[in-house]
């Protein structure tokens, strides 16, 4: 499951700087020995938030007499994901379900928040019924498996979403938090096959009780992996060519 937040270590230092990038300013706080603090906050830049994560960084250090590579750790947060997901600007997203489940992310919880609206319209699902698929499988409550999946249809199913221009796709099968085995057969066919899509996992992302739940959190995050593999990458190859070069960097 990819992260909305990360912290790079940059060798060995007391130096730490915090990056929250929101949607309007990218905020930094610097910490070092004896109680230092630093404070700085500049424009985030939408198109590429990489690039102005990076340009007020060097802002900061400078403004602070250091330079990046004196930095022993940066700590960094975003609203990316968070925005992504209100403003319905992520990936075209695919959702594979159980046969009979096609309808999980409309039914949601079948509640109305006020119960005197009768004309109340509820959000969107985050994947469209039209990309919903059903697949013909099944795991009972214990684990057990009562139908693997066919995983050469699924392809032919999944090969027929990539031609309309899918490009990320959740699996979220009943009780797979239980036994993922059907998940597994399904995901790993999708990747040797289609190496190019974001693929998530309901028993990698949230292996817990609840359909709905389950399903609506990983059909988000498949929606959200190409926007921050984007991001992160971005991140990467500009520090790269920032005075962060020829420091070790790591992410986790």
């Amino acid at each position: 499951m990819e992260r909305d937040g990360t912290g790079t270590h940059i060798g060995e230092s007391p130096y730490v700087v915090g990056i929250d990038i929101g949607g309007t300013f990218t905020d930094f706080v610097l910490t070092g020995p004896n109680g230092r603090l630093e404070l700085h906050k500049c424009l985030t830049t939408p198109s590429n938030p990489a690039e102005g994560a990076l340009q007020g960084l060097r802002e900061l250090v400078d403004a602070a007499g250091l330079s990046v590579a004196d930095v022993g750790r940066i700590v960094h947060g975003t609203t990316l994901v968070t925005n992504a997901i209100i403003e319905r600007k992520g990936a075209d997203t695919a959702l594979l379900v159980t046969r009979g489940f096609r309808d999980v992310l409309e039914m949601g919880y079948e509640q109305r928040y006020d119960i005197y609206d009768l004309f109340l319209q509820f959000p969107d699902p985050i994947v469209p019924r039209s990309r919903t698929l059903e697949v013909g499988e099944r795991m009972d409550r214990d684990g057990h498996v009562l139908e693997a999946p066919d995983v050469d249809a699924t392809l032919n199913d999944v090969n027929r979403l990539v031609e309309d221009g899918v490009n990320a796709i959740a699996v979220s099968f009943l009780h797979a938090y239980r036994n993922p085995s059907n998940e597994i057969a399904i995901a790993d066919a999708i990747q040797k096959h289609h190496p190019e899509l974001a693929l998530s996992v309901s028993h990698e992302v949230v292996p817990e009780i609840r359909e709905y739940e389950r399903a609506n959190t990983t059909a988000c995050n498949a929606y959200v992996q190409p926007l921050m593999r984007r991001y992160l990458d971005d991140f990467q190859h500009a520090s790269m060519r920032s005075p962060m070069r020829g420091s070790a960097a790591r992410c986790c």
